[in-house]
């Protein structure tokens, strides 16, 4: 049987983002208009909240969380009644489990591409002539200097 891990959840509460969990009385509206429960029944914001509040550290930041699963969409957040903004725990979960280097390897990856390139996936030649039909800017690679010294900080 699980005991409430309070150490983790005073841990949470000061990372950015964290502490709203705290507001949370699991009505489950940040549930119906998920895209990652719609397509992933193990997925639910409400449960991750809920596992926040309890504070089981190896589900919400080990190596096999769900929390990777959250496409960022804020639905969640528009939908809480409590503006506990489930999207931002998850985000601050997401920072522990990097930290803690229990992320999956393929975001590892994605961060090396953002280091070396600023983007988080591949320029092609079918990229650049689309952007250009499309009238869109080229892509800034002048930035680099500049995504060193956040990474560096």
């Amino acid at each position: 049987m699980k005991t409430i891990n309070y150490s983790f959840r005073k841990k949470l509460n000061k990372v950015i983002g964290g502490f709203t969990h705290n507001y949370c009385y699991q009505c489950g509206a940040c549930v119906p208009d998920c895209p990652s429960h719609r397509y992933l029944n193990d997925f639910n914001p409400r449960t991750i909240i809920l596992n926040a509040l309890y504070g089981f550290e190896e589900d919400l930041i080990g190596p096999d969380s769900l929390i990777w699963n959250c496409t960022n969409c804020y639905n969640c957040h528009e939908r809480c009644p409590q503006d506990v903004s489930p999207i931002e725990v998850i985000i601050a979960l997401k920072n522990m489990a990097m930290e803690k280097g229990t992320n999956p390897p393929v975001v590892n990856n994605i961060v090396e591409r953002v280091k070396k390139h600023g983007l988080t996936v591949s320029q092609t030649e079918l990229t650049v002539k689309r952007r250009e039909e499309l009238k869109l800017p080229s892509f800034r690679t002048d930035c680099l200097d500049e995504l060193d010294k956040l990474f560096n900080l």
